[in-house]
């Protein structure tokens, strides 16, 4: 555990949405991924994104979730404040959502900085976590829009890339450089040349920023959502109303593409590692170990309700039933009460379309 210092005039920001279909039948619109314990650690992804930033934030956490979310969010984080936990009516996408927080903090602590951090993505290396934050803080004090990003370490189609530039030299922030762009998903080809290159970072979408800076970048490019989230955040009764009208957009596209063609945007190279669990294949590699060395298989939930013989890949049960696989290579099995996947890892990336099947039958019991 960390023993990371308070950060004064710091508040986090975690934005806990998104259905994770990928992960079906883990994850279903009902309860999505950042509500399950999902590496075997005894607390669930929203928990732990909780307990990383709690050291740093104290008591300034604010989660913004979705209204059928809301009592479950409230369940697991026993100590967030009922004032900071934002139930948005339909989701809108991050932008709004981090906006409408930020216009929160902004009318208690108007030189506040903030962080977002989604709920649902496993950290390792908390110290260098703790670490970057600081830097980042200390940069948007400067004025600036900082992301942290993440160290590539294989080609990756699935992100987004930023590529850095010239050193900052602000006090407090060693690593801290100027973002030349960012870069959307790139093709294999691509990636692997940003790989061989060097400076450039995978897009975790994680930002620090003042939060009046934040809504004032927001006002310039989309006034309309500036102005209702300000709206909703001294009048809350007015969310039903304002909220179905502000554009549905990720904060990336509305904010951060735009700002770093101004010279707005810094970034933190990270030196800590992340998932963000986008699949089963992804989720496979995290929780690989000993568990896959003594049974051939990664096992989440009861060991003992899995027999593996000559197999290797990923068991998730959560039926109670005994699950048994013989002789099959990098293959994923889950097992729920109502729903059994079954998937090679190599394929986890189309586990989506299975949902989208479900959709079209009308099985929204199952989705």
């Amino acid at each position: 555990m960390s023993v990371a210092s308070e950060i004064p005039g710091f508040w986090a920001v975690v934005p806990a949405g998104g259905a994770g279909t990928r992960l079906w039948p883990l994850s279903r619109r009902r309860s999505p991924k950042f509500l399950h314990d999902l590496t075997g650690s005894g607390r669930t992804l929203l928990q732990a994104t909780w307990d990383r930033l709690a050291p740093l934030a104290a008591d300034r956490v604010v989660v913004v979730t979705g209204r059928d979310h809301a009592p479950e969010v409230a369940r697991q984080l026993s100590g967030l404040d009922a004032a900071y936990l934002l139930a948005e009516p339909t989701p809108r996408d991050s932008m709004p959502a981090i906006a409408w927080a930020a216009a929160v903090v902004a009318a208690c602590d108007p030189d506040a900085v903030i962080g977002s951090f989604a709920a649902d993505h496993v950290i390792t290396g908390v110290d260098g976590f703790h670490a970057a934050v600081g830097e980042a803080v200390a940069l948007a004090r400067a004025g600036h829009l900082v992301t942290l990003g993440i160290t590539p370490t294989y080609a990756a189609t699935g992100f987004g890339y930023i590529r850095e530039g010239m050193p900052l030299g602000i006090a407090g922030a060693p690593s801290g450089r100027a973002v030349v762009e960012f870069v959307e998903k790139p093709d294999a080809g691509r990636a692997a040349s940003y790989l061989a290159a060097g400076g450039f970072r995978w897009n975790a979408g994680m930002f620090v920023v003042r939060a009046t800076v934040l809504l004032e970048l927001v006002e310039q490019w989309h006034p309309a959502i500036a102005e209702g989230v300000r709206a909703v955040a001294g009048a809350p009764e007015r969310l039903d109303e304002v909220w179905p009208t502000l554009t549905k957009i990720a904060i990336d596209h509305a904010v951060a593409e735009p700002a770093a063609a101004l010279g707005r945007v810094a970034v933190v190279p990270a030196t800590f590692g992340w998932d963000d669990i986008g699949d089963f294949d992804s989720l496979a590699g995290l929780v690989a170990g000993a568990a896959a060395e003594s049974t051939g298989m990664s096992v989440i939930g009861e060991a003992g309700d899995v027999v593996s013989l000559d197999s290797t890949g990923l068991v998730v049960t959560r039926s109670g039933r005994l699950v048994a696989v013989v002789g099959v290579e990098d293959l994923v099995v889950v097992d729920t009460p109502d729903a059994l996947l079954v998937v090679p890892r190599g394929r986890a990336q189309e586990v989506k379309a299975v949902v989208d099947r479900l959709t079209q039958l009308g099985r929204d019991d199952l989705r």
